[in-house]
């Protein structure tokens, strides 16, 4: 398994997350749609907030961080403008459920 874990800090990412929570139905279909997806999160924080993505394979992985992307270029790229979220990705070695 892969994951890719997105961390939204900065002015705008609190803005970020209320759009998300207001629309996680359509996060929900949007993410689901990648192939191997095993599971997703969102996680609020006080500097904003992580999102936590986990497919069977790299190859899902990257298509969840670019579907990812293209929903907020969709949805909130007027809030997430100067305030681009830092992306990490690796093998999964634990995933407990």
């Amino acid at each position: 398994m892969h994951a890719v874990v997105g961390t939204y800090a900065g002015a705008s990412a609190k803005a970020v997350f209320d759009v998300l929570e207001a629309k996680k139905m359509d996060v929900e279909r949007a993410i689901r749609a990648v192939p191997g997806f095993v599971s997703y999160s969102l996680i609020r924080t006080n500097g904003g907030g992580t999102s936590v993505t986990v497919c069977e394979d790299k190859a899902g992985a990257d298509r969840s961080l670019q579907v990812a992307r293209e929903w907020i270029r969709a949805n909130a790229s007027h809030i997430l403008a100067s305030d681009p979220p830092s992306i990490s990705d690796g093998s999964v070695i634990l995933q407990l459920n």
